[in-house]
C-alpha cells in the first residue's frame, strides 16, 4: 500500500500507538490501514452416484489445473452463500450447501479457505467463465498430479476419508510455504 485510501496521501509502515504489529499509517489523516487475510470459500459438489465435480481453471494461478468449485467471499454473503455462488460461477450447478469440512490456513499468501460438502440438486453442470472443462469424477478417476492447490487436495483427501468412514469431521491445518495454496 503506497497511498490513503481516505485522503489520497503517502503512508508509512509503523506500529500505531497501542497496537502492536507494525500497520499502513497516513502521514496526514492518521488512518490505520488493516490488511487482514482474504477468505476464500468453496465445496466439494457430488451427484447422487457419489461422483465429484471438478473444474479445469481458466484462469491464473494454476491455469489449465484441476480444483473444486472455489473462490474469493464478497462483502454481504455468508459462507455458505459464497460456496454455493462459486459452483454456479465456475461450473453452472445448482448445489445446496452441506456441512464445513475444511478449514485451510494458508499463511504466506495470508489467505484462509473454508469448504463444505455439497450435494448437486440437479445433474445439469457446465464450465463456467473460469473453467476450461466441468467433469463429474469417480474417487479413483481424479487427476491428483493435476491438482491446482495444495489445499484443494487436502479438502478432497479429508473428503474421501470422511466418507469412507462415514463421518462428517471438521478438518483444519496451516500451509506456510510458498508453493501453491
Amino acid at each position: 500500500m503506497n497511498y490513503c485510501s481516505h485522503c489520497g496521501s503517502g503512508v508509512e509502515l509503523r506500529i500505531p500507538e497501542g497496537d502492536q504489529l507494525p500497520r499502513h499509517v497516513c502521514a496526514a489523516c492518521g488512518a490505520v490501514h488493516y490488511q487482514n487475510p482474504k477468505l476464500v470459500v468453496g465445496c466439494v459438489p457430488v451427484d447422487e452416484t457419489g461422483r465429484i465435480l471438478i473444474c479445469r481453471r481458466a484462469i491464473e494461478p494454476r491455469h489449465g489445473y484441476w480444483t473444486i468449485p472455489a473462490g474469493f467471499m464478497e462483502n454481504g454473503e455468508t459462507l455458505q452463500q459464497a460456496a454455493a455462488r462459486e459452483s454456479q460461477e465456475e461450473a453452472l450447478a445448482d448445489v445446496e450447501i452441506g456441512s464445513l469440512l475444511a478449514v485451510v490456513h494458508v499463511l504466506h499468501a495470508h489467505q484462509v479457505h473454508v469448504f463444505f460438502r455439497a450435494r448437486m440438486r440437479t445433474p445439469a453442470f457446465g464450465a463456467g467463465a473460469e473453467s476450461l472443462e466441468v467433469k463429474m469424477v469417480a474417487e479413483h478417476e481424479i487427476p491428483w498430479d493435476e491438482i491446482a492447490f495444495t489445499s484443494t487436495t487436502y479438502t478432497l483427501k479429508r473428503f474421501l476419508e470422511d466418507r469412507a468412514a462415514g463421518a462428517e469431521r471438521h478438518h483444519f491445518t496451516e500451509i506456510d510455504r510458498r508453493a501453491y495454496a
